[in-house]
C-alpha cells in the first residue's frame, strides 16, 4: 500500500490543498516534507505523537522528514486553539526545550542513516531572528490580506478576547518558514494538525505568489508546494486527547513514568480503541481492522492492552513497556508483585497524604474524596480518611480504585 492509501485507510488526512497534486508527490516521487514543532515546555506530550508517527509513516515510505524546531516562532507563540496569550519564554530555555524535542523526535524518525531520506532538524531561529523587519514587511508582508487572515480559525477565535499585534504576525513566520525551506531545501509539502490549516495553507500560497511574480509566465514550470493537513487525536465527543486529572500526557519519563503512561492508554473509553489504534501505532491495518470486527468482551480488553504496549514501546523502549505490562496485569491480579515503589522518608503517614506522596491522588481533597467513596485500600483493607499507615522497610501496597497499585517502604 502506498503511503497516501495508508494515511487515508486510517482515517488521518483531513484537507490538501491540492488532492491530485499530492496524491502524485507521496506516490509517484520523493519529496522532502515538514512538520514544525514550537518547543514550548521540556518534553512532547501525546498531542505531538500523531504527527511523529506521520512523518515515521511518510519516512519509511521514502519520503524526507524535515523536522523544523520553532525556536524562532516560539518567541511569538502561536495563537491557535488558545484563548489567551501564551507565557513568553526566554531564549535559552527555548533552545533546551528543542534539544530534548530533538532527542524524543529520536525515537520516531531516523536522523542518521546515511540515505536521501534521512531526517534533518533545523531550527527556524537560525533564519528568523536574523531578519530584518522593515524588509521582511516590504516583502514578505504585503503579500498576506489582512481582511482574508481575520477569517482564519485561528484569529476569529481571538478576536472576542484579545488578540495581539504580536501573535498576528505569527502567520507570517510560519509562512516565510515554508518559503525559506523551499528555496534552501527543496521542501515541497507541510504537514501539520487539522488546527494549523490557515498557516500552512498561507505557506504554500505565499510560494505560489513570489513565484509568479518573480518567473511571470514561468512560474508554473516551478514545483508545486502543497499543504496538508492530519485529524486532530481527540476521543468520540470530540475532545482533544493526552489530558488527564494532574495534566497532560508526556513523552519524558520523569514528568510522566511509563507505567502511568502505558495505563492512560490501556483506559482509552471503548469506542476509541479502535481510532487510537489507527492513528498512533504502526499496527498493519488490516490487523486492525479484523479485530474492529469482533471488538467485544476480552477482545477488547486484549486491544487495549495491544494499544498501551505499543505506543509505550515506541516511546520508551520494548524493556519498559515489557515492565509496564507485567505490572498492570499483577495489579489486575491483585497481587503487587510487581507493583511500582514509591520510597517515603518517614514512617506513619496519614492515608490522604500518602496518595498525595504516591501521585496516586492529585491533591488531599482528591485523596479524601476516594478514601469516603471507599475506593482505597492498604494491604487489602479499606482505609478510612482517619487511618494512620506505619510504612515500614517491607512496605505497604496501596490501592486506589480498581488499577492503581503502589508499594510503598520506607527508605533506610
Amino acid at each position: 500500500m502506498n503511503v497516501f492509501e495508508e494515511l487515508r485507510r486510517r482515517g488521518l488526512i483531513s484537507q490538501m490543498s491540492n488532492e491530485d497534486s499530492v496524491r502524485h508527490m507521496l506516490t509517484e516521487e520523493s519529496v522532502p516534507f515538514y512538520i514544525g514543532y514550537d518547543p514550548t515546555a521540556d518534553s512532547l506530550h501525546v498531542g505531538h505523537m500523531l504527527q511523529l508517527v506521520v512523518m515515521a509513516h511518510m519516512q519509511r515510505a521514502g519520503h524526507k522528514p524535515v523536522a523544523v524546531l520553532g525556536t524562532g516562532t516560539t518567541l511569538i507563540g502561536d495563537p491557535s486553539g488558545r484563548s489567551d496569550m501564551r507565557k513568553m519564554l526566554s531564549q535559552e530555555q527555548i533552545n533546551m526545550n528543542a534539544q530534548k524535542f530533538y532527542e524524543q523526535m529520536s525515537r520516531f524518525i531516523d536522523f542518521d542513516t546515511p540515505a536521501d531520506n534521512r531526517a534533518e532538524m533545523v531550527r527556524n531561529g537560525d533564519w528568523l531572528i536574523p531578519l530584518n523587519y522593515l524588509e521582511f514587511m516590504r516583502d514578505i508582508g504585503r503579500h498576506f490580506s489582512v481582511n482574508k487572515m481575520l477569517t482564519a480559525e485561528c484569529f476569529k477565535s481571538r478576536l472576542e478576547q484579545g488578540l495581539s499585534f504580536l501573535e498576528f504576525n505569527y502567520m507570517l513566520l510560519q509562512s516565510y518558514d515554508f518559503f525559506h525551506l523551499y528555496n534552501a531545501m527543496g521542501v515541497r509539502l507541510q504537514l501539520g494538525g487539522d488546527d494549523q490549516w490557515s498557516n500552512i495553507l498561507a505557506g504554500a500560497d505565499l510560494i505560489r505568489r513570489v513565484n509568479a511574480e518573480k518567473f511571470g509566465d514561468l512560474a508554473g514550470e516551478k514545483p508545486r508546494a502543497e499543504a496538508m493537513t492530519f485529524a486532530l487525536l481527540t476521543n468520540s465527543e470530540g475532545k482533544k486527547m493526552g489530558k488527564t486529572e494532574s495534566g497532560a500526557v508526556w513523552l519524558d519519563a520523569e514528568k510522566m513514568p511509563p507505567y502511568e503512561f502505558f495505563q492512560y492508554f490501556r483506559n482509552v473509553p471503548d469506542a476509541d480503541v479502535i481510532k487510537v489504534m489507527k492513528f498512533i501505532t504502526f499496527i498493519p491495518v488490516e490487523e486492525i481492522e479484523q479485530m474492529e470486527k469482533n471488538l467485544s468482551g476480552s477482545q477488547l480488553n486484549t486491544a487495549k492492552e495491544r494499544l498501551a504496549y505499543e505506543v509505550t514501546k515506541m516511546v520508551h523502549g520494548e524493556d519498559a513497556a515489557d515492565a509496564a505490562l507485567k505490572t498492570a496485569r499483577s495489579v489486575f491480579a491483585g497481587s503487587g508483585a510487581d507493583a511500582p515503589v514509591v520510597e517515603v522518608n518517614r514512617g506513619v503517614i496519614n492515608i490522604c497524604d500518602l496518595l498525595v506522596l504516591t501521585k496516586q491522588c492529585t491533591s488531599k481533597s482528591d485523596a479524601r474524596r476516594n478514601v469516603d467513596q471507599g475506593g482505597v485500600s492498604v494491604d487489602g483493607e479499606k482505609a478510612a480518611i482517619s487511618t494512620e499507615i506505619n510504612v515500614t522497610a517491607e512496605g505497604v501496597l496501596v490501592k486506589k480504585g480498581k488499577k492503581s497499585l503502589v508499594k510503598v517502604v520506607c527508605k533506610s
